[in-house]
Formats: C-alpha cells, sequence, structure tokens
C-alpha cells in the first residue's frame, strides 16, 4: 500500500535536509524529532552510526510545549559538554525552524554549543 501524500511530502523534506547535513565525531549532527507527546534530541556521528548523547522531555518530565524545548536544549547542551562535544550541526528533520524545533537550537546556543 502506498503511503499518504503527507507522509510522502514529509520524508521528501527529510531526504532533503539530511543530503546536506551530515556528523562527524568532531562535529556531531544534533537530530531533532518532534510528536504530540515528546520532544527528542540525539548527538549522532553519522561515520560510525552511532548516539553519543540523547535527551527528550518525557526523561526531563517536561511537557512538549517551548517550555520544554528550552530544557530539552539546555540538558542536551550538558550532556554534550559532559562528552567534551563544543561545535554540532542542527539537524530540524523535516520540521520548520520555527516555534519547539528553534527553542531547542536557541537553548543549546545559549547553554555553550556552536552551530
Amino acid at each position: 500500500m502506498k503511503a499518504p501524500k503527507k507522509t510522502q511530502n514529509r520524508q521528501a523534506r527529510k531526504r532533503r535536509v539530511r543530503a546536506k547535513v551530515s556528523g562527524t565525531a568532531a562535529r556531531p549532527r544534533l537530530s531533532v524529532f518532534r510528536s504530540l507527546l515528546q520532544i527528542s534530541a540525539q548527538l549522532i556521528d553519522d561515520e560510525t552510526g552511532k548516539t553519543l548523547a540523547a535527551a527528550s522531555t518525557k526523561e526531563l518530565k517536561a511537557k512538549p510545549n517551548v517550555e520544554g524545548a528550552k530544557k530539552l536544549g539546555e540538558a542536551i547542551a550538558k550532556k554534550a559538554k559532559d562528552a567534551k562535544i563544543k561545535t554540532i550541526v542542527f539537524d530540524r528533520n523535516s520540521y520548520q525552524y520555527h516555534g519547539r524545533v528553534q527553542a531547542v537550537a536557541d537553548a543549546a546556543r545559549e547553554a555553550g554549543l556552536t552551530f
């Protein structure tokens, strides 16, 4: 069965972003995923295919709104600092750089990550 048009469009947007963004061990990719129940972020080394650090609003016991996204950005930046990571590449996935996704990025920048 063929996927709905909405899903096809989302996957196409995701492929376009991922064609331009890739993470390394020195500069991992900060991938953001948002759903109705949570927002999650991962630091990924694409060369080895490993997740270096991860955080979610569910583990922080925060709501998946803009305030929760800010807490998530601070948490992922703290985990990155613990792993001695200072610079990253931001992967917004198929989402607009707006609202919750932007709040994660801004909070991570304020907490010390460079991108």
